[in-house]
């Protein structure tokens, strides 16, 4: 009895420390932004086209 308590015991342990890790790396993980695109020049237009 005391054999299964002691294995689950070290199970619980090794899924807490999995977690608490990945969770530490995922905030670390630098996020990003792609940059706003340059102006467009008259002649383009900044959507799809529109039924006339």
């Amino acid at each position: 009895m005391y054999w299964t308590l002691a294995v689950c015991l070290i199970i619980a342990a090794v899924v807490l420390a999995l977690a608490v890790a990945t969770t530490s790396k995922a905030y670390a993980h630098k996020h990003t932004v792609d940059p706003l695109p340059e102006e467009r020049g008259s002649g383009q237009q900044a959507g799809p086209k529109q039924p006339q």
